[in-house]
């Protein structure tokens, strides 16, 4: 299938708001195109100088439209995809574009999981003493909280190749252990740094059957 292509750096994840402003003549000729046509319209990602895998998003909204024609417009992500061709003009058109293939969504979700990856990132958001919440388990899916875990850029695209709920919960899992294991660590070595210099009870040795062989 051939879309519009409109590279960012950047990740969007299926289901999630993605709100854009636009100043580049050719984007503005694409969200007109959008508009008229009621198309779709792809983000790849670009990361190591490349463009592989991307998001395809449905413009939902032009919030505000400025006096040089600059827009802010609100899209909604839908589905993730790889692409096999590029050019910088689709046709006669400003705009990028070119023929992608959809991955196709693997739902095997499995409910232990979600249970171990909302309690990891209950105690990670309580670590950081950061609110956590109200989260609604019944449409939450790897997705939901994906910008919220602290994954690096290069993290959020490598989740978004995953087709697989239960791979990509997995992964998500792994992270948040491994965070919450690092941040652990640095609360216990920011105690010891603020006790030091301080009267400390100790705990007593008893040394009554010790003896020195």
């Amino acid at each position: 299938m051939k879309i519009p292509l409109f590279p960012l750096r950047s990740v969007f994840f299926p289901g999630e708001t993605v709100p854009l402003h636009i100043f580049e003549e050719r984007y503005k000729q694409l969200i007109s195109d959008c508009r008229n046509e009621a198309a779709t319209f792809g983000i790849p990602v670009f990361i190591d100088d490349q463009l592989s895998y991307g998001t395809e998003v449905q413009l939902k909204e032009v919030v505000t439209t400025y006096a040089d024609g600059s827009m802010d417009v609100v899209c909604v992500a839908r589905q993730v995809f790889k692409i096999l061709t590029f050019e910088p003009q689709m046709g006669e058109k400003l705009y990028a574009g070119g023929e992608v293939e959809f991955l196709d969504p693997i739902k095997d979700a499995e409910p232990e999981l979600t249970d171990i990856l909302l309690e990891s990132c209950k105690e990670l958001y309580e670590l950081m003493e950061i609110p956590f919440g109200p989260i609604k388990e019944e449409v939450f899916n790897s997705y939901t909280l994906a910008h919220k875990m602290g994954l690096s850029f290069k993290q959020e695209y490598q989740l978004l190749q995953l087709a697989s709920e239960k791979v990509r919960l997995r992964y998500l899992i792994d992270h948040l252990q491994a965070t919450i294991a690092v941040l652990k660590q640095l609360n216990r070595t920011r105690e010891l740094i603020e006790m030091n210099g301080h009267f400390r009870n100790f705990d007593p040795l008893d040394f009554k059957d010790f003896k020195l062989e």
